[in-house]
């Protein structure tokens, strides 16, 4: 199995376009794809005391703990072991420093530290609250709408065709905590990453196709990947 595949981390504030671009390098590339938001759906369906606690803190926009994080992170990477993979994207995590130590352990582990990269989608607090106002998200199957690509009175999914709803927890004050929260835990992740010379920062105010366009010239060239 290849010990050099690329792996992927893509960071961002609530806002900056990290699920469309990591839907862009999954298309692109074949890049299987690690999102802790997803594990943890999955991970809440069942009945347990784990299951149960994991939907009480989603639910009330909490944050769940680490080691529940990492617990579903080392399962998926042995997972993805048995697999021949052209990559992996990392979407939205670590999220905190010892999260960070952590996957540079669990890479190390698994023998894919040799090409680790951070990507971070950068966009200034008061765009992000913008763009998060504007968001709506598909009740049945997550579909996130993106203005200029979808209508801006999209009532209906056009994925599954379910409701396309406000989240509760989208509005300008929580929105605020959460970039708050972002500059307490998340950036210090980007600086571990930029001392390690790991750090790629994209401007990700820009058009998505000129996001897309940034994204793809920083893999290539360090990837060297047609």
């Amino acid at each position: 199995m290849n010990k050099n595949i690329p792996i992927v981390i893509i960071l961002g504030k609530s806002g900056s376009g990290k699920g469309t671009q990591i839907d862009f390098l999954k298309e692109k590339y074949g890049f299987d794809f690690i999102g802790s938001g997803e594990l943890l759906r999955e991970r809440k369906k069942i009945n347990d005391f784990t299951g149960k606690k994991i939907s009480q803190v989603i639910d009330f926009g909490g944050i769940i703990h680490t080691p529940v994080v990492f617990k579903l992170w080392m399962e998926e990477l042995e997972n993805l072991k048995k697999k021949d993979l052209k990559g992996i994207i990392f979407d939205g995590s670590p999220r905190k420093i010892k999260e960070a130590y952590l996957l540079d352990e669990a890479l190390e582990w698994f023998e894919w530290s040799a090409n680790i990269k951070a990507i971070l989608l950068d966009i200034a607090d008061d765009e992000a609250v913008k763009r998060i106002s504007m968001r709506k998200i598909c009740s049945k199957c997550g579909y996130i709408f993106l203005p200029g690509r979808d209508p801006e009175n999209m009532e209906e999914c056009p994925e599954c065709h379910g409701e396309m709803i406000v989240r509760p927890d989208d509005s300008e004050e929580r929105t605020r905590k959460r970039l708050d929260w972002f500059k307490t835990e998340v950036e210090p992740v980007i600086e571990h990453y930029r001392s390690k010379n790991m750090l790629i920062v994209i401007n990700g105010e820009q058009s998505v196709e000129n996001v897309s366009k940034d994204i793809l010239k920083a893999i290539e060239d360090d990837y060297n990947q047609d």
